[in-house]
This record gives C-alpha cells, structure tokens and sequence, in this order.
C-alpha cells in the first residue's frame, strides 16, 4: 500500500471550477483516515480553498492533507489555520514577456475573438494561466470550447516558439499554464517529497489529463505510479475500491 495518494484537481476531484460535492469530500475525508492526501493543480490557493477545503466534513484529518496550488509552485499545510510553506514567483519581467507572447499568439491564431467571461489570462504569481473563454465561463461552453484540445496545441506550440526557457503545457477543460521551464507537477511531486519525507515510490497519482502534452503527463514520465481517469465519476469508482481494499468498506 502506498503512504500517499495525490489528485489532479478540475476534472478529478470537480468539474472544472466547481467545488467538490458531497460524495467525494466524503471519500477525501474517508480516505485522510489511513493515508497522507494531496491535491496538486494549476489553481491558485483561494480556488482550492472554495472547491475542497470548504466542502471537507469537519472529521476531515486536514494535517495530513498536502494542497499544491500552481502545479506545485506553492505548498499549503494545515497548522492551527492553512499556512503557505514555500512559493516560486515569477519576476515582473518574466510577467510581462508572458503575457506579450499570449497577446501575440492569441492574435495570430484568431483566439482572441470569442466571447470571454471573466479573466482570460490570470497572473497567479508562480504561474501564468489562460483560460479560453475566461475564468467564470459557463461549463457547457468550455466543453464545446476545445474539445480535441487543436486550439490549445496550436496556442501551445506558438508559445514554446516564444518561450523557448518556460514550461507551457495544457491543463483543465480550456487552459494552458506557464511556469519556469522543469516546473510541472512531476517537479511539484518532487518538492512534496522532499516537504513529506515521503519518497515518490510511496506515491499514486490519478489525473485526467495523463496523455503527451497534459498537465498531469509529466508525473507519469517522471516515474510515479499513476492512475488515468476519464471524469469525476470514474475517480469515485477508484476511490470506493481503493476504500474497500483498505477495509473501509
């Protein structure tokens, strides 16, 4: 049995930008029973926050629970109150080439010409995140959005021409995140053992997004165990017979 389980976040444990419902804070908290949880994704700690901390049931062991915003570039602990342990931020400079190579790329390939709701490029310190239609946009249209994911390779692609010392890749449902080049969330794993003590052979990963170019593929490629989900729905059927093999069920 492994020491530690880790998620991706949208698509995982949520639909994207949604909280998690009752059913899977109930398994999360069934689970922080007999093992160390975490939770790594290209959202920042306010939206990890609203769509797990709040939903957890107050018997919920949130000591043993990692929470990795901005794929591992910041970690959160539960001491008395959730406390930020480390946080690679981004220079100002760095900040702004991004954004201009977004600009340019989003022009070039007419991707700046849909119907945005909210922000569609998100500073979040360690990481810059873009989001097709924006932030708050409806589920519905994010999974009309890009649904083959040609939109984002293609944006992807103009921007690891532009960016040639940063690491692009795709996540969630419409968004590509930017980190320094190596930083992905097989490097966020990495830091997490080096935090935990735990080694990466006591880890098992499920993500949704484990296939060349996802945001969750790298750690897979980096050797960790790890379980390819297709939607919410299968990581609870994971998790029950997860559950049932630990006795818990």
């Amino acid at each position: 049995m492994k020491d530690l389980i880790a998620f991706d976040l949208d698509g995982t444990l949520a639909e994207s930008k949604e909280r998690i419902d009752t059913h899977m804070a109930d398994l999360l908290a069934e689970l922080l029973e007999h093992l160390n949880v975490a939770i790594i994704s290209g959202g920042d700690w306010p939206q990890f926050d609203s769509q797990v901390v709040s939903q957890l049931p107050p018997r919920a062991k949130l000591t043993r629970l990692f929470m990795l915003p901005t794929t591992g570039t910041k970690l959160y602990r539960y001491r008395s109150g959730w406390t930020p342990i480390y946080a690679d931020v981004f220079s100002p400079e760095d900040r702004a080439r991004i954004v201009t190579a977004f600009d340019k790329a989003l022009k070039h390939l007419g991707l700046s010409e849909f119907q945005i709701w909210g922000e569609q490029i998100e500073d979040r310190g360690t990481q810059i995140t873009f989001s097709g239609l924006g932030q708050q946009a409806p589920l519905a249209d994010k999974a009309r959005w890009d649904p083959d994911f040609a939109k984002r390779r293609a944006l992807q692609q103009e921007l690891r021409a532009a960016l040639p010392d940063l690491s692009i890749n795709i996540g969630g449902s419409t968004s590509i995140d930017v980190t320094r080049q190596g930083i992905d969330k097989a490097y966020g794993m990495r830091r997490l053992a080096e935090h935990s003590g735990i080694p990466l052979s006591r880890m098992l990963f499920f993500g949704d997004a484990i296939y060349p170019g996802g945001n969750d593929d790298p750690v897979r490629s980096a050797g960790i165990d790890a379980i390819a989900v297709r939607d919410v729905a299968e990581t609870k059927t994971a998790l029950a017979a997860l559950l049932a093999c630990m006795g818990s069920r």
